[in-house]
């Protein structure tokens, strides 16, 4: 676990080995003769396999080529491989004719200076660059005498993100020629058990995919197996050329028993947080849009087609408002409005309107945007469970008003004050991505570059699907002080749906009792109101009335409650947190009793640490001590000295009914009962936990 804070590596250089230098075997002279199918230009690549080995979402990946040369003279042999930008190069090896020659990985400012200098003298070099939306490409040529062998090996790792609900491990696959014996080898062991796992190439037919492609799981294991034969790779029967070029991914998902998982190996733990079945948080959205010059043509009308799909996903409760500049700003509307059929039919006309003028005032854009959703929370426009957001579109540099990058990220960042998050989509290639990247990472949100391709407008909607909904707010993962000695990042502005939060650190030493994970987010909101005459269920202001004639269950919202006619109704939520309320009926024309209800609680040992409240404080072992037992004013009922959070208390012993199993008549519990509302041995006063609901 401990790579998880090596830095990202980039760049393999062979710097012992020069272009033409290397030793090698004896030349060997060869005759004129046909060459055999899959050579290109004298080089037969002759075996490609990537093989992934995926642990607790962390995945180790080894591609290997061999390649031989053919020709009767020294050829150039390259070795391409596109890596996903999340990865990190861990090493790299060539090995010519039987003599290993080892990489030495640097980190990105100093490869780039390194590589410059070998390419300069002749060395042998290799350099990771951009290249595509997903990925970077390593490349690496090498100078092979006639008859000789080489091979190529990379490593590289990756911590698989969870993205829509699955993990998703994507592979490139672009060989350019036929290959003998191509294979992509994938073992997953997931400790929390394999949900699903499936494996799609975009380059292949359904028909030849299911005949070259085998997978399965069960239990914790999985495994998937791509080995096309040389007809199956062919474009066509009678073609020489390769049809693999393209995207092999693999997606898969865990069980989920509890939201949290933690997993220690060597030292080191994991701690990996995904709740499921939450209510989405209401979102207040300013969508800060580009609409200068540059922006004229495809690249507004693909953001207007994204606005409008966008728009179609809103939820009534959302709030919004757009914010478009150029050389100046223009709002939609003079405040944030709720997204109601009305209001959204209203924003699409106003989307369809927008056309593009003038310069790019990104400063003042987000400041207007800032500041209006600022406003709409303090002037209480907006609900009080709720979340902000800014979302900002361009494609250029800020060349009126405020251009300095770094003012802007000072303005944004004082105007924010870490109360949202901002994303920032940088739409082309000739824009500082660096500066968007920056200003969004240092308030909680993050950067996406928006590819100028045909579907560009998908990929926005893709970008805001993925912010659509969040689930907490104001996440906080908490573990003891006294048991961890590092900590990645352990707080978080949101939590989305079909996400993960993940964080790893170091245990101070091997007793794991002194290890536990407390996680705090804002999230849920409903209410629970029990009577002894019916039951409601209360989810933003939406009452559901049941009564305890009633038997059912109701999942709602991340809330299970189960109704048992006339016996009892039990309610869990959050990681199997349980509560069970017990109707107590009695003779209706009692002349003193009337029926009650008893609460209890389930799995205490499943409640956080800081639980409070009448019940919550006693969840938690705490010491007391009885003692001096004596006779008191009722000889059935002896007195004794309770010593407990300091103070000496005076006790009675009688017995209680526990209601639980046997909800008629109970089964009795002898125990001590303090005086005087429990005065002494509850924090506070009684009065200090009467509240008018349930929850």
């Amino acid at each position: 676990m401990a790579s998880a804070w090596w830095p990202c590596l980039i760049l393999a250089l062979l710097s012992g080995l020069a272009a033409s230098g290397f030793p090698r075997g004896p030349f060997l002279l060869l005759g004129k003769r046909s060459l055999p199918e899959g050579v290109a230009n004298g080089v037969e690549v002759y075996s490609t396999k990537i093989n992934s080995k995926v642990t607790s979402r962390f995945a180790h990946n080894v591609v290997t080529t061999r390649a031989v040369n053919r020709a009767d003279t020294a050829k150039e042999v390259s070795f391409d491989v596109e890596l996903p930008k999340t990865a990190f190069i861990t090493n790299f090896t060539l090995t010519i004719d039987g003599v290993t020659y080892p990489g030495n990985v640097k980190e990105k400012e100093v490869a780039k200076k390194q590589y410059e200098k070998a390419v300069s003298q002749g060395k042998t070099a290799g350099l990771v660059k951009a290249s595509g939306r997903k990925l970077e490409k390593f490349t690496v040529s090498v100078n092979v005498a006639a008859g000789s062998k080489v091979t190529f090996e990379l490593t590289y790792e990756e911590l698989l993100k969870r993205h829509k609900g699955k993990y998703e491990m994507y592979l490139k696959v672009q060989p350019k020629q036929l290959i003998k014996h191509f294979e992509i080898d994938v073992d997953i062991f997931e400790p929390q058990g394999i949900s699903m796992l499936d494996a799609e190439a975009s380059f292949i037919t359904n028909d030849l995919l299911g005949s070259a492609l085998t997978k399965s799981f069960s239990g914790k294991k999985g495994h998937v197996s791509f080995k096309p034969s040389l007809d199956q790779q062919r474009s066509c029967p009678t073609c020489t050329d390769s049809l693999l070029n393209g995207d092999f991914t693999i997606t898969y998902d865990v069980n989920r028993e509890s939201p949290g998982n933690v997993q220690i190996v060597n030292g080191y733990f994991v701690h990996f947080f995904a709740p499921q079945g939450l209510p989405v948080v209401p979102k207040n959205v300013a969508f800060v849009i580009d609409i200068s010059g540059s922006m004229a043509g495809r690249k507004l009308e693909q953001t207007k087609e994204a606005l409008l799909r966008i728009l179609e996903d809103m939820k009534e409760e959302d709030y919004l408002n757009f914010i478009l500049f150029s050389g100046d700003v223009s709002t939609w509307k003079e405040h944030l409005v709720q997204a109601t059929p009305e209001n959204l039919q209203e924003a699409r006309t106003f989307v369809k309107s927008m056309e593009d003028k003038g310069m790019t005032n990104i400063n003042d854009g987000l400041l207007r945007g800032i500041s209006m959703l600022n406003k709409a929370r303090e002037e209480h426009r907006v609900p009080e469970r709720s979340t902000s957001i800014v979302i900002m579109l361009t494609d250029g540099d800020a060349n009126v008003g405020e251009s300095r990058p770094e003012k802007i990220q000072e303005n944004v960042r004082n105007a924010i004050g870490g109360k949202f998050p901002l994303y920032n989509l940088g739409f082309g290639n000739n824009l500082n991505y660096n500066f968007l990247e920056n200003m969004a990472l240092e308030n909680h949100g993050f950067a996406r570059r928006i590819y100028e391709d045909s579907d560009a407008d998908l990929q926005l909607q893709g970008f805001y699907e993925e912010v659509a909904n969040p689930l907490l707010t104001g996440v906080e993962m908490e573990y003891p002080e006294n048991a961890i000695l590092g900590l990645t990042q352990n707080t978080y502005q949101h939590f989305y749906d079909g996400s993960e939060i993940v964080v790893a650190g170091r245990l101070v030493g091997e007793d794991m009792n002194s290890f536990k994970a407390d996680v705090k987010g804002h999230g849920m909101d409903f209410q629970v109101e029990v009577t002894t005459e019916k039951i409601t269920l209360w989810n933003r202001a939406v009452p559901s009335t049941f009564s305890w004639l009633d038997t059912v269950t109701v999942t709602q919202d991340g809330l299970s409650m189960m109704i048992n006619r006339k016996k009892n109704m039990v309610v869990s939520f959050g990681d199997g947190v349980t509560f069970v309320v017990v109707l107590h009926q009695v003779w209706k024309k009692h002349p003193v009793h009337r029926d009650f209800l008893g609460f209890y609680v389930v799995d205490s040992d499943r409640m956080s640490a800081q639980t409070h409240g009448l019940l919550g404080q006693f969840f938690q072992p705490f010491d007391f001590k009885v003692s001096d037992i004596r006779p008191g004013s009722d000889p059935t009922k002896p007195d004794a000295t309770l010593v407990v959070k300091n103070h000496q208390l005076t006790v009675t012993r009688g017995s209680q009914k526990d209601y639980r199993k046997d909800a008629s008549i109970g089964t009795k519990v002898v125990c001590w009962f303090v005086h005087n509302n429990g005065e002494g041995l509850i924090d506070g006063v009684h009065t200090d936990y009467i509240v008018p609901n349930l929850f």
